[in-house]
């Protein structure tokens, strides 16, 4: 089926990035990954490289999001814990392999149109998350900070992580964040 080859497609692009980077993330790695058929490519995407890649963080965009919807009843500490849970699941699953497809682009795009569209996912990212924590109860600007500081910081530990092949340093960042959302009652 041709949707299913471009989804398979998206969904290997997405992952190539999380796993080796922009460079590394070429028509022949996606379709090596996908088992996609070759003439496909030029089919689902005839802008090019960009356009598989936007598709890409797009996807990737809509998942984050997704993992954000939780339970009314859910408390500021929850949200945290659900967020860098994420996290941590991921880099045990992969046993480090994998970390965000938003900061392999936004590290190394060569246009303005794909910094662009990373830049965008963070704030979309950012402010899924604020939304979660202010249906958890904090005040806007508290839950945007929030939101920010866990997006930043946890970021920041899975580079560490990964290029350690340990969890340490993402374990040392996640529990003072859990430590700043606990004292915020």
């Amino acid at each position: 089926m041709a949707s299913d080859a471009r989804s398979r497609m998206i969904a290997g692009a997405a992952r190539l990035l999380a796993e080796r980077g922009l460079q590394a993330t070429s028509f022949s790695t996606v379709l090596a990954a996908t088992g996609a058929p070759r003439g496909s490519i030029y089919h689902h995407f005839p802008g090019g490289k960009d356009e598989l890649v936007t598709a890409a963080l797009d996807a990737t965009e809509r998942h984050a999001v997704a993992l954000l919807d939780l339970p009314p009843d859910t408390t500021p500490s929850q949200v945290a814990e659900s967020f860098l849970g994420a996290w941590r699941a991921l880099l045990i699953a992969t046993d480090f392999q994998v970390g965000c497809a938003l900061v392999a682009v936004a590290v190394a795009a060569d246009t303005e149109a794909l910094r662009d569209r990373a830049a965008a996912a963070f704030r979309t990212w950012r402010g899924a998350l604020a939304a979660a924590l202010g249906r958890a109860g904090l005040a806007p600007e508290q839950a945007d900070s929030l939101a920010a500081l866990l997006l930043a910081a946890s970021e920041g530990a899975v580079v560490m992580s990964r290029a350690a092949r340990d969890l340490a340093p993402f374990e040392t960042v996640a529990a003072s964040l859990l430590a700043q959302v606990d004292a915020l009652g």
